[in-house]
């Protein structure tokens, strides 16, 4: 894949991609919040994120590629004026700490809004601005938990496990605070006003569980895990150990898919005919189970891959960059020895630039930074 390089060495070097020219500030968290910073600075938005004292740019940390880094100590006399002389000229401003924080630092919305009429206030939390538990702590197995999500997860008999923080911090929360400046911003080429985004992983989640209740309302989909057609119950959706103890995923729903499938691994067994039977379900599983021990990840990979059988290997983190069809099409970068995902997605006239590790810069750089890429 071709990529423009952006040389993030020359700190007013213009970005490339969509948003080349709109400028963001972002006062640095963990998690979600620079998370759609690093989505917004890889499309080629000009980010600034302010830090902490103490905290130096850390090029294993990928979601803060990028961007320039400028450390502001926000309850020191004159840090607040100087954040709000980069707040004067944002397109947006990303913020994740507990509702009210910013205003008890000066920084608020009705005060950036008053100084920037047209920004769009990027406001992160795990709760929301408003309700019962908005002030309380919590992370992402708290959030997702009173959505359904986390209850819908995982094996029967089994407890609900964790699964990683993809769904509420980066789904359910970075991406949908992304989704929802790009839309503020839209909006304010109308009006010509900005406002507040008030994203909730909460929100975030329950928005990505519109499918399963779409289907629960359809009588298709129960509250019991490890029952339903996408959560593991099904034969022909789960994950399989193979001989090298190393494991295959199979997804082959459609009817066609499924037949692809038997025919591949040479099922002839009649009991694998009548695929939607979800009674028939558990002893399938064992018989697929049995079959897919007989070989290794490799062999099936040799049968299966690149047919319509609706197959791919289950592979760790050092082995999902070296996949073929990963290196085809880019999927990951190595930046300066950190392996990591290439933005995206891709943009057939505005190419994202290749990442590059975050960098410190004085305010008044940062300032000119931003006045180049104007």
């Amino acid at each position: 894949m071709q990529h423009t390089i952006c040389v993030i060495n020359d700190i007013t070097s213009p970005m490339t991609g969509p948003l080349a020219g709109l400028k963001v500030i972002e006062f640095a968290g963990i998690g979600p919040g620079p998370f759609c910073a690093m989505v917004l600075a890889d499309l080629g938005a000009n980010v600034i994120r302010i830090v902490r004292p103490g905290s130096e740019p850390d090029p294993c940390d990928v979601t803060t590629r990028n961007r320039l880094t400028v450390t502001l100590d926000l309850r020191a006399d004159g840090s607040v004026a100087q954040a709000m002389a980069l707040v004067k000229n944002a397109d947006c401003l990303i913020e994740g700490f507990r509702p009210g924080v910013m205003e008890r630092l000066g920084l608020g919305p009705a005060t950036c809004l008053a100084e920037n009429p047209r920004l769009i206030f990027g406001r992160m939390t795990g709760w929301g601005q408003q309700g019962p538990l908005a002030l309380t702590a919590g992370h992402d197995i708290n959030y997702i938990a009173i959505t359904g999500a986390l209850n819908a997860i995982g094996r029967a008999g089994q407890t609900p496990p964790p699964p990683l923080n993809l769904v509420g911090d980066f789904v359910g929360g970075g991406m949908l605070l992304t989704v929802g400046l790009l839309a503020a911003l839209y909006e304010s080429r109308r009006s010509g006003r900005g406002q507040v985004v008030d994203a909730a992983m909460t929100d975030g989640t329950a928005l990505l569980s519109s499918f399963f209740y779409g289907m629960k309302a359809m009588g298709r989909w129960g509250n019991d895990r490890g029952a339903n057609l996408l959560d593991g119950a099904a034969h022909f959706y789960d994950t399989y150990a193979c001989a090298d103890g190393k494991f295959i995923a199979i997804g082959a729903i459609e009817p066609n898919f499924y037949g692809e499938l038997l025919k591949r691994c040479g099922i002839e067994d009649p009991s694998f005919k009548d695929q939607m039977d979800a009674s028939g379900w558990p002893s399938l599983k064992d018989k697929l189970t049995q079959i897919f021990r007989t070989r290794t990840r490799e062999a099936w990979c040799e049968i299966l891959e690149g047919t319509d059988s609706c197959f791919a290997p289950v592979l760790d983190w050092d082995e999902a960059p070296l996949h073929p069809h990963n290196v085809a099409r880019g999927t990951y970068v190595d930046v300066d020895g950190v392996m990591q995902p290439a933005p995206a997605p891709r943009f057939s006239r505005t190419k994202n630039a290749i990442p590059k590790p975050a960098q410190a810069a004085s305010l008044e750089e940062a300032l000119a930074a931003w006045k180049s890429d104007s």
